[in-house]
């Protein structure tokens, strides 16, 4: 084993290439090399496992991101999963599909995703490298908990929570495909999402039943949340927590987000959640039994008409 921790691997450029990856990550992908990773699970908790691909023209343009920014991004998403179970990382995964016009990108792409995986206070367990002809990055992430948040828990009554502020990488994105900078608080926020996995521990333990990650946008996720409780769900769009210079109607539509939109029975202390974590936490409406697997967004009582969410098949 290297003096890194990594195993040693034979000649060739491929392996060349692993190696300037292993390089680059250090003691965050200590251990690496091997056909498989072995891994443990605390006793009595279950293992949660998730996958997510981030491609090239699809979920970013190059012209877009730095190197390191695209790389962090991608691994930020998938254990933004983790997050949404109330899970703890026990390792990631990265398959790297790299186009020849990449090759001189990789040490950005590879120290992007060092950062997300230091963030999340985990390491690179394995992956996998090949050729392609547009950059993807495939991340799959390990987790474990012993009481999973998911998502059909919430039951009528229940108080709606979102973390952090919403509507910055909806804004961003616009900016972007209309060939104009992104306001700085809005690239801020598309470029360098955050997985909330601390935070969603912490809202475990507080009394949230029902959680799932704003990667679809608020109206779009929030669907996803009220079909699989059989619950339907009242939002109220003045509450909804926004980026400076958002509209509130554009952050329901607005994807990549990251946070956490949860269900609890009981009220939260937001304040508490402010002051260990630095963003708010914010009840921005409940659920109903009436309309089941429906969500209304009202904007002083009265339904707002032709809200939608994000679709990744829509054009």
């Amino acid at each position: 084993m290297s003096d890194a921790g990594h195993l040693g691997m034979g000649a060739g450029v491929e392996f060349d290439t692993i190696r300037q990856l292993l390089a680059q990550w250090g003691p965050h992908a200590a251990g690496a090399g091997d056909d498989a990773a072995m891994l443990d699970v605390p006793a009595g908790e279950q293992l949660a496992v998730s996958v997510d691909t981030s491609v090239e023209n699809v979920h970013f343009r190059r012209a877009w991101l730095t190197p390191a920014e695209i790389g962090a991004r991608a691994v930020t998403a998938a254990l933004s999963d983790l997050a949404a179970m109330g899970a703890a990382p026990l390792g990631v995964l990265v398959a790297l599909a790299l186009p020849e016009t990449w090759r001189d990108r990789l040490v950005g792409l590879a120290e992007g995703i060092g950062l997300a995986v230091s963030a999340a206070e985990t390491r690179i367990v394995g992956g996998n490298l090949s050729a392609a002809s547009e950059l993807s990055i495939t991340t799959t992430v390990l987790g474990h908990t012993g009481a999973p948040l998911r998502r059909d828990r919430a039951r009528a009554g229940d108080a709606v929570y979102v973390t952090g502020r919403l509507g910055g990488p909806g804004a961003a994105l616009q900016a972007l495909l209309a060939g104009r900078t992104p306001e700085p608080g809005h690239r801020e926020r598309f470029a360098h999402p955050a997985a909330r996995i601390a935070e969603a521990r912490w809202l475990a333990g507080a009394g949230v039943v029902a959680a799932i990650d704003v990667s679809d946008g608020l109206l779009a996720d929030a669907g996803h949340l009220a079909a699989a409780s059989g619950v339907g769900l009242e939002l109220d769009l003045a509450a909804i927590p926004l980026v400076e210079g958002v509209a509130a109607r554009d952050a329901l539509a607005s994807g990549e987000e990251y946070e956490l939109l949860v269900a609890a029975s009981g009220p939260l202390d937001a304040r508490a959640f402010a002051g260990r974590f630095g963003i708010p936490l914010t009840a921005i409406g409940r659920a109903v039994a009436e309309h089941p697997g429906m969500v209304e967004v009202l904007d002083g009582g009265r339904r707002v008409a032709g809200a939608r969410g994000h679709d990744h098949f829509s054009r």
